[in-house]
């Protein structure tokens, strides 16, 4: 989705979303100097909301917060990737 579609769908402000894509709370991809955004992003737009509003962190913690949960995720994929070699050994 474009940026437009993104603000539309997140009800996030365009300062807002500026101040999230350069702090990389937010990295959708970019094709030919265009932000391209996806479900995902959205989800993450709403965690982020809802650690600032709901929880009350500040940008520090929410920096903090995203990355374990960034390591958390990448963690959980190697395990699979893992679990998938191991399995795959045995056949």
């Amino acid at each position: 989705m474009t940026k437009q579609e993104f603000l539309a769908s997140s009800g996030l402000q365009v300062q807002v979303l500026e101040f999230w894509l350069e702090q990389r709370w937010l990295i959708p991809q970019e094709t030919e100097g265009e932000l391209h955004f996806h479900d995902i992003d959205i989800a993450r737009a709403h965690l982020i909301r809802g650690l600032k509003d709901d929880i009350g962190a500040n940008d520090e913690g929410i920096d903090v917060i995203l990355h374990l949960m960034d390591q958390v995720h990448g963690l959980r994929r190697a395990l699979t990737e893992l679990r998938e070699q191991i399995g795959g050994g045995r056949s």
